[in-house]
C-alpha cells in the first residue's frame, strides 16, 4: 500500500517564511490485515487502535511510535525532510506486526490546512485515528526582539494551532491525545528560544481546555521531556554545553531517552490512565525539581 505525501518548505532556523504544502509522489505504506483487534490482550492493549504520531520518524516521535506499535497499534507517522528515515521507521514498525505508513507534512503554514489533509490520509490508509500524538516541531531560533510576524505565525502554527486542528478533524473518533511540550513553556531557556517557548505554552493551555471540552469520551494530556539528544536538540547553538550541564545535574544520572518518553506517552494514552486528563507529565529524571 503506497501512502501519499504532502510537502512544504521550511528549516528549523534562518528562514523568513514557509511555503504552502503541495502533494508529491509518495513514500511507503503497509502490508497486512485491515486491523489487529483480534490479538488484543495484556501485551497488546492498543490492538485495534490507529495512532497518528506527527514528527514520528525519529527522535522523541520515533520512540513514541515504536512503543505504540509494540503495544499493538497501527501507526501513521509524518515527517518534514528525511524521507529515508521515514521509510526505515515504517519498515521497523511493520516488523512489530502492525500496519504503518508515512507522509511528508509541514504544519507551519497558516494559509493551508495540512492537519485536515493528514487526518484524511490516515483515515484512508489505516482507518480513523483513535490515538493522537502531536509531536511535530519546527520553528525559528531567533531572539524575540529580532523576530518577525512570519516567524511567530510559523512557530505557533506548528506547535499550537496544528494540535487544535488535528483534534477538530479527528473527533469524534479520538479516544486519547498526547501533546509533546518543552521545559521552555514554563521556564526560560537561553539562546533565542522565546518563540518556541511561547508556542509550547499555548499548546499546554490548549491541552487543559481541550481536556474539559472533550471529556468524557476523549482524554488530552501533555508530556514534557527533559533534554533529549536528538537532531532537533543539536540544531540549537551550544547544544554540547547544554547536554553536559543537564547530565551533571540530573539526579537520574543521564539524559532522557526517546524510549523513556515513549513509555510515558503510551501510559497516558492507555486505559491505565483513564482518570488522568488535562495534565502535563514531566520526564526528566528529576532535573526540574532542583533549585
Amino acid at each position: 500500500m503506497d501512502s501519499r505525501t504532502e510537502t512544504g518548505n521550511g528549516t528549523p532556523s534562518g528562514a523568513e517564511s514557509a511555503a504552502s504544502d503541495g502533494a508529491v509522489p509518495g513514500t511507503s505504506g503497509t502490508e497486512g490485515s485491515r486491523g489487529n483487534a483480534e490479538v488484543r490482550g495484556p501485551e497488546r492493549p492498543f490492538a485495534g487502535h490507529v495512532a497518528l504520531v506527527t514528527g514520528g520518524t525519529k527522535g522523541i516521535g520515533g520512540g513514541i511510535a515504536r512503543r505504540l506499535a509494540a503495544l499493538g497499534a497501527d501507526v501513521a507517522v509524518t515527517y518534514l525532510r528525511d524521507r529515508t528515515s521515514a521509510e526505515k521507521t515504517v519498515a521497523r514498525l511493520t516488523e512489530l506486526g502492525v500496519r504503518a505508513c508515512s507522509r511528508r507534512a509541514f504544519f507551519g503554514d497558516p494559509q493551508g490546512d495540512v492537519p485536515a489533509a493528514v487526518v484524511d490520509w490516515v483515515t484512508a490508509e489505516l482507518g480513523p485515528p483513535t490515538l493522537l500524538v502531536s509531536n511535530a516541531g519546527t520553528g525559528v531560533e531567533r531572539s524575540l526582539m529580532d523576530s518577525r510576524r512570519s516567524h511567530w505565525d510559523w512557530t505557533v502554527e506548528t506547535h499550537a494551532r496544528s494540535l487544535l486542528r488535528l483534534v477538530q478533524c479527528a473527533s469524534p473518533g479520538l479516544r486519547s491525545v498526547v501533546a509533546v511540550s518543552s521545559p521552555g513553556a514554563q521556564r526560560v531557556i537561553p539562546h533565542a528560544y522565546g518563540l518556541l517557548a511561547a508556542s509550547k505554552a499555548a499548546q499546554e493551555s490548549l491541552v487543559r481546555y481541550l481536556a474539559v471540552e472533550l471529556a468524557p469520551h476523549c482524554r488530552v494530556n501533555a508530556v514534557t521531556p527533559g533534554l533529549v539528544d536528538t537532531d532537533a536538540a543539536r540544531s540549537f547553538g551550544r547544544h554540547e554545553e547544554l547536554f553536559t550541564t543537564a547530565r551533571s545535574r540530573t539526579p537520574a544520572g543521564r539524559l532522557t531517552s526517546p524510549d523513556d518518553v515513549g513509555a510515558a506517552a503510551a501510559f497516558l494514552l492507555s486505559d491505565d490512565a483513564r482518570m488522568i486528563t488535562g495534565q502535563n507529565l514531566v520526564i526528566d529524571g528529576g532535573y526540574s525539581i532542583l533549585l
